[in-house]
């Protein structure tokens, strides 16, 4: 008798459990505890990032719908609503291989690959040389020094540039006086690679080499010790420990390098195009700015602008998925 009781207590319990609707089970109830919870406990931290939120869409992610003009002829008079459709016509210029943006092309493919080549290891090398002096002040100081230049305006980076390179600039001046020829480099096309590289080499050095300070903090001193005691020389600690704790943040900032390699300083291209001439220096950047902006070619423009940034986003997604098959956190975890 008492077990027909409790088989009969059991099945009515299931069928009313099965009978309640999904969001009045505990389970639903429990998450919905849990939630309130959270915004209680962080409710001051979501209002402080509330307003970096709305300005990421308001500004970032809003201005995307623009691209729809890579689809029209788009007049700015008319507007958005009222420019003709034009569908695929844009692109065409990507297809048929405009003299004009194949120079584009590969002018920023080219400046690309230079600085990952050259300016991408010097923020590493010089972390490690920072890293390896002994006294803590003459450390603080360099960095201080190192880091000013990355605040500069790359008008006035270019400006000092012109002012010790140019014609009429210090070298010059000074070779001038002692009876030698002068260096055309500020008005050199084939120096101009050579010249916004170094530029961001003396601009952004000091401030790219904070994340590899970082990761060198927090690299255990026993393991220093314990390959000391094995006899382990500077270079093998380097190659052995320091690198290896560094190959996580180097692969993260390839994958984020390789994701803006078709964009290139065009605020520091744009303001030296006028010395070397557009062949020598345009990029996509700037002919998307030559031709949209000032020629008025704007759904060109856009259909160059919106092919750059879904390429870009290919090559994150297929550098991180790579970075995974060799064992590698990437941008984001699977």
């Amino acid at each position: 008798m008492t077990q027909s009781t409790t088989k009969t207590a059991q099945t009515t319990a299931s069928e009313t459990r099965r009978a309640e609707p999904v969001g009045k089970r505990p389970g639903g109830a429990r998450g919905r505890l849990r939630w309130r919870a959270r915004l209680r406990r962080d409710g001051i931290l979501t209002v402080f990032v509330l307003p970096g939120v709305l300005a990421l869409l308001v500004f970032q992610y809003l201005p995307l719908l623009g691209n729809v003009i890579a689809f029209q002829d788009y007049l700015p008079f008319l507007g958005i609503a009222d420019s003709p459709w034009v569908g695929l016509k844009n692109f065409e210029i990507l297809v048929n291989g405009d003299p004009a943006f194949v120079r584009a092309l590969v002018n920023t493919l080219i400046i690309t690959a230079v600085q990952t080549v050259f300016v991408f290891p010097i923020p590493i090398a010089f972390a490690l040389l920072l890293n390896s002096l002994l006294s803590e002040r003459v450390k603080r100081v360099v960095q201080s020094i190192t880091y000013l230049p990355h605040f500069l305006s790359w008008v006035v980076v270019v400006a000092v540039f012109q002012h010790v390179l140019g014609g009429s600039g210090m070298i010059n001046n000074w070779l001038r006086t002692h009876g030698h020829e002068t260096l055309d480099v500020i008005t050199n096309p084939d120096a101009f690679i050579a010249l916004i590289t170094s530029q961001v080499v003396w601009k952004d050095t000091g401030w790219a080499t904070i994340l590899f300070l970082a990761v060198l903090s927090t690299i255990d001193t026993e393991l220093y010790e314990a390959s000391s005691v094995d006899g382990a020389s500077r270079t093998r600690q380097l190659w052995h420990v320091t690198l290896p704790a560094m190959r996580g943040i180097i692969v993260l900032l390839l994958i984020l390098k390789l994701g803006d390699s078709l964009t290139v300083g065009f605020e520091q291209i744009l303001l030296q195009q006028n010395a070397v001439g557009r062949h020598a220096s345009e990029v996509l950047d700037t002919y998307v700015y030559n031709n949209g902006v000032v020629g008025g070619n704007w759904g060109v423009s856009a259909a160059v602008g919106l092919v750059k940034g879904v390429v870009g986003v290919a090559l994150v997604l297929g550098a991180n998925r790579l970075a995974h098959a060799f064992g590698e956190a990437g941008v984001y975890r699977r």
